[in-house]
Protein backbone atom coordinates (compact mmCIF):
# COMPACT_ATOMS: atom_id res chain seq x y z
CA UNK A 1 0.00 0.00 0.00
CA UNK A 2 1.69 2.82 -1.34
CA UNK A 3 0.88 6.36 0.23
CA UNK A 4 2.64 9.46 -1.12
CA UNK A 5 2.99 12.83 0.10
CA UNK A 6 -0.59 14.15 -1.58
CA UNK A 7 -2.08 10.88 0.49
CA UNK A 8 -0.54 11.76 3.37
CA UNK A 9 -1.32 15.82 3.18
CA UNK A 10 -5.21 14.22 2.91
CA UNK A 11 -4.74 12.05 5.97
CA UNK A 12 -3.21 14.44 8.12
CA UNK A 13 -6.28 17.19 7.75
CA UNK A 14 -8.73 14.43 7.99
CA UNK A 15 -7.00 13.09 12.01
CA UNK A 16 -7.78 17.00 13.08
CA UNK A 17 -11.23 16.85 11.93
CA UNK A 18 -12.78 14.17 9.58
CA UNK A 19 -16.15 16.23 9.45
CA UNK A 20 -14.24 18.41 7.08
CA UNK A 21 -16.03 18.36 3.76
CA UNK A 22 -14.14 17.83 0.78
CA UNK A 23 -13.47 21.20 -0.17
CA UNK A 24 -11.82 21.79 3.15
CA UNK A 25 -9.80 19.34 3.14
CA UNK A 26 -8.69 20.28 -0.52
CA UNK A 27 -8.01 23.93 0.72
CA UNK A 28 -6.18 22.53 3.66
CA UNK A 29 -4.05 20.34 1.50
CA UNK A 30 -3.69 22.30 -1.01
CA UNK A 31 -5.11 20.16 -3.73
CA UNK A 32 -8.47 20.11 -5.86
CA UNK A 33 -11.53 18.90 -4.33
CA UNK A 34 -12.17 16.15 -7.12
CA UNK A 35 -8.46 14.91 -6.48
CA UNK A 36 -9.38 14.76 -2.67
CA UNK A 37 -12.56 12.94 -3.20
CA UNK A 38 -10.28 10.21 -5.31
CA UNK A 39 -7.44 9.62 -2.93
CA UNK A 40 -9.85 9.60 0.21
CA UNK A 41 -12.14 6.81 -1.99
CA UNK A 42 -8.57 4.69 -2.67
CA UNK A 43 -7.53 5.05 1.10
CA UNK A 44 -10.74 3.71 1.81
CA UNK A 45 -10.97 1.11 -0.88
CA UNK A 46 -7.53 -0.33 0.23
CA UNK A 47 -7.71 -0.78 4.07
CA UNK A 48 -5.70 2.51 4.79
CA UNK A 49 -8.71 4.40 6.09
CA UNK A 50 -10.40 1.93 8.31
CA UNK A 51 -13.35 4.31 9.35
CA UNK A 52 -13.84 8.07 10.04
CA UNK A 53 -14.76 7.91 13.89
CA UNK A 54 -14.58 11.10 16.73
CA UNK A 55 -12.68 11.84 20.47
CA UNK A 56 -14.29 11.81 23.24
CA UNK A 57 -14.33 14.00 26.16
CA UNK A 58 -13.48 11.25 28.82
CA UNK A 59 -14.42 12.58 31.90
CA UNK A 60 -17.59 13.73 30.13
CA UNK A 61 -18.84 10.69 29.11
CA UNK A 62 -18.29 9.13 32.30
CA UNK A 63 -14.81 7.46 31.29
CA UNK A 64 -12.22 9.75 32.99
CA UNK A 65 -10.46 6.85 34.93
CA UNK A 66 -8.02 5.48 32.67
CA UNK A 67 -5.76 2.48 33.69
CA UNK A 68 -3.41 0.36 31.39
CA UNK A 69 -2.69 -3.05 32.16
CA UNK A 70 -0.36 -5.66 31.66
CA UNK A 71 -1.74 -9.07 31.29
CA UNK A 72 0.70 -13.06 31.46
CA UNK A 73 -2.38 -15.59 30.29
CA UNK A 74 -2.56 -19.44 29.84
CA UNK A 75 -4.10 -20.20 26.82
CA UNK A 76 -7.52 -20.04 26.63
CA UNK A 77 -10.74 -18.63 25.39
CA UNK A 78 -11.03 -15.49 27.80
CA UNK A 79 -9.30 -13.15 24.58
CA UNK A 80 -13.00 -13.41 23.56
CA UNK A 81 -14.22 -11.92 26.62
CA UNK A 82 -11.71 -9.39 26.86
CA UNK A 83 -12.43 -8.17 23.59
CA UNK A 84 -15.91 -7.50 24.36
CA UNK A 85 -15.55 -5.86 27.33
CA UNK A 86 -16.95 -2.56 27.38
CA UNK A 87 -14.14 -0.58 29.63
CA UNK A 88 -11.45 -2.54 27.06
CA UNK A 89 -10.79 0.62 24.84
CA UNK A 90 -7.20 -0.99 23.07
CA UNK A 91 -6.00 -4.74 23.17
CA UNK A 92 -2.64 -5.52 21.97
CA UNK A 93 -0.53 -8.41 21.73
CA UNK A 94 2.81 -7.97 23.47
CA UNK A 95 6.04 -9.42 23.66
CA UNK A 96 8.70 -9.65 26.72
CA UNK A 97 7.13 -11.12 30.19
CA UNK A 98 3.60 -10.08 29.66
CA UNK A 99 1.65 -11.55 26.93
CA UNK A 100 -1.50 -8.69 26.73
CA UNK A 101 -1.50 -4.88 26.60
CA UNK A 102 -4.82 -3.91 27.51
CA UNK A 103 -6.08 0.14 28.00
CA UNK A 104 -9.21 0.31 29.92
CA UNK A 105 -11.62 3.16 30.77
CA UNK A 106 -13.97 3.53 33.78
CA UNK A 107 -15.99 5.68 35.28
CA UNK A 108 -14.19 5.66 39.03
CA UNK A 109 -12.09 3.81 41.01
CA UNK A 110 -14.84 1.99 42.61
CA UNK A 111 -15.78 0.37 39.06
CA UNK A 112 -12.45 -0.40 38.02
CA UNK A 113 -12.21 -1.97 41.25
CA UNK A 114 -15.04 -4.27 40.33
CA UNK A 115 -13.54 -4.78 36.89
CA UNK A 116 -10.57 -5.99 38.77
CA UNK A 117 -11.65 -8.66 40.78
CA UNK A 118 -13.99 -10.42 38.30
CA UNK A 119 -10.98 -9.94 35.78
CA UNK A 120 -8.70 -11.95 38.32
CA UNK A 121 -10.82 -14.80 38.88
CA UNK A 122 -10.61 -15.85 35.35
CA UNK A 123 -8.96 -19.01 35.11
CA UNK A 124 -6.45 -18.07 32.49
CA UNK A 125 -5.08 -15.02 33.89
CA UNK A 126 -1.83 -15.75 35.53
CA UNK A 127 -0.66 -12.02 36.41
CA UNK A 128 -1.60 -8.76 35.80
CA UNK A 129 0.31 -5.27 36.23
CA UNK A 130 -1.64 -2.46 36.54
CA UNK A 131 -1.10 1.60 35.83
CA UNK A 132 -3.18 4.00 36.66
CA UNK A 133 -2.99 7.46 34.24
CA UNK A 134 -2.62 10.61 36.28
CA UNK A 135 -2.22 13.09 32.98
CA UNK A 136 -4.12 12.32 30.29
CA UNK A 137 -1.39 14.80 27.77
CA UNK A 138 -2.00 13.28 24.28
CA UNK A 139 -4.62 11.00 23.53
CA UNK A 140 -4.95 9.85 19.63
CA UNK A 141 -7.84 7.88 17.70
Amino acid sequence: MDVDKKDLAIIDVLKGNSRLSIRDVARSAKLRPSTVHQRITRLKERGVIEQFTLKLNNKAVGEGFIVFMLVKTKPSAVLERIVNNKHVKEFFGVTGEYDLLLKLKFRDVEEFNDFVIRFRKEQSIQTTLTMVVTADVKEEI
